[in-house]
């Protein structure tokens, strides 16, 4: 099994040292794991602490282009989208996607909500009651995120379940439905082996990201491969191990 995309890394300009490296940093470390593509994600403009700001993106785009150059690695630029509303409103606009080439998207805290409410069920919720959440949270938390998926053009969906639980199952059937990818992320994989089996026996497709928050993690996924390995789930359903995947429309395909 050989990794050849990585589309979850971070960058400095996921601001106040949150993420350590450059842009050519990340690239570098990609060539010499043999990666072939890698995708810069920083945190999306809501976040209060740590979100890339818009007027940085020419500044980011101009230092993939060098990046690239000089690695010959391909770079695709994207953001880690946040969930800002219990009706599915995500923090990218319309505008936003004249300079996207992948979208991603998960659960923070710290995040600028849409309303007063909104942070109420969205965060504090989550946050004052982590652990046995209630179905009615769950059910909660599962509609926005359905929701998401069917208003944004998403092309991967980020650590699911990771301080937001929901219904797996019922986010990975409409992931796959709307043509986003569900990560399993290197770092963290926050749902049962048998809810992977389940979506793996569907049909639904996966991508194997680092989150790599400096640059010696790019690449570094083996919590996940020896999950995919362990239980035997069949490659054709993970579209960035032994190739390449295609983003076509926003929206991650294989």
């Amino acid at each position: 099994m050989i990794l050849l995309g990585d589309y979850h890394t971070h960058t400095k300009y996921s601001r106040k040292n949150h993420g350590k490296g450059t842009v050519l940093e990340n690239a570098s470390v990609a060539q010499d794991k043999g990666l072939k593509q890698i995708a810069i994600t920083d945190h999306g403009f809501n976040h209060w602490m740590f979100g890339i700001r818009r007027k940085d993106i020419p500044s980011l785009k101009e230092d993939i282009l060098n990046a690239k150059e000089i690695t010959g690695v391909d770079i695709l630029l994207g953001v880690e989208a946040n969930l800002v509303s219990a009706s599915g409103n995500v923090d990218v606009l319309e505008d936003d996607f004249e300079f996207l080439d992948i979208l991603l998207m998960g659960f923070h805290r710290v995040v600028k909500m849409d309303t007063i409410k909104d942070a109420f069920y969205i965060n504090w919720a989550n946050l004052l009651s982590p652990f046995s959440p209630s179905k009615e949270r769950v059910a909660r938390n599962t509609t926005a995120f359905l929701k998401a998926l069917d208003k944004s053009p998403i092309d991967i969906i980020t650590h699911l379940n990771y301080g937001y639980p929901t219904d797996t199952l019922a986010v990975a059937r409409m992931a796959k439905e709307k043509g986003a990818l569900i990560e399993l992320n290197g770092k963290r994989i926050n749902f049962t082996d048998k809810e992977l089996e389940i979506m793996a026996s569907e049909g639904v497709k996966f991508i194997v990201n680092s989150d790599a928050h400096s640059p010696d993690r790019v690449g570094e996924v083996n919590m996940a491969m020896n999950l995919i390995f362990r239980l035997g789930i069949p490659l054709s359903h993970v579209v960035n191990i032994d190739k390449l995947p295609k983003f076509e429309n926003k929206r991650g395909i294989n």
